[in-house]
């Protein structure tokens, strides 16, 4: 998703494309690409149908991000992603239709865990995101939202009990040290300005 907000930023003159920002998303494509394939291409096996819906959500997080922003200038974080969630479950709602759904076979421990995503995995995390639009750069913000790749591969270790390849503890280092920089960097430019 970074690399739609850095072309669109680009395209718009918004932003100059920076050492720093050829550092990030080098490390931050190089490290998925090693968490989520180990290393290894061959393995790597994805329908076209599938790179369609990953390109399209893609850009379609960046639009959510780059339009949120002048809209939590007037409102609430809370009040844009619980707007953004009602227009998209209505219109997603016409092509899957949740009323013709089959819960006969749900026992409360599936209720419970779909209202965990749904709270959870799904509420939080995308409120949070955009309540980070207000300390952060659109670009810093998609940057670190790589973390989530690594957070459900670290949870498939621990939970499903995975093996973890040397290639996966690269694609971690590649990851976080993305972070670090973007962290130390945003430290360095507020000190040189707090000195002016």
């Amino acid at each position: 998703m970074d690399d739609f907000f850095i072309v669109y930023l680009l395209l718009r003159k918004q932003t100059i494309f920076t050492k720093q920002d050829m550092i990030t998303v080098t490390l931050t494509l190089l490290g998925t690409f090693l968490l989520l394939t180990n290393g290894s291409a061959e393995e790597l096996s994805v329908p076209v149908i599938s790179a369609f819906w990953g390109i399209l959500s893609g850009v379609a997080l960046a639009f959510y991000t780059l339009y949120a922003i002048p809209l939590l200038r007037t409102y609430d974080s809370l009040v844009v992603v619980g707007w953004a969630m009602v227009i998209g479950g209505t219109a997603l709602s016409f092509l899957h239709p949740p009323w013709q759904a089959d819960f006969s076979n749900f026992t409360a421990e599936i209720y419970l865990y779909l209202i965990f995503i749904v709270v959870f995995g799904t509420m939080f995390a995308f409120w949070f995101y955009i309540e980070s639009l207000q300390y952060l750069k659109p670009k810093e913000t998609s940057l670190i939202g790589n973390l989530e790749p690594l957070s459900a591969v670290l949870t498939m270790v621990v939970w499903l009990k995975e093996p973890f390849g040397y290639y996966q503890w690269l694609g971690t280092a590649c990851i976080l040290g993305m972070t670090l920089l973007l962290v130390f960097t945003k430290k360095t430019v507020e000190e040189s300005k707090e000195r002016r």
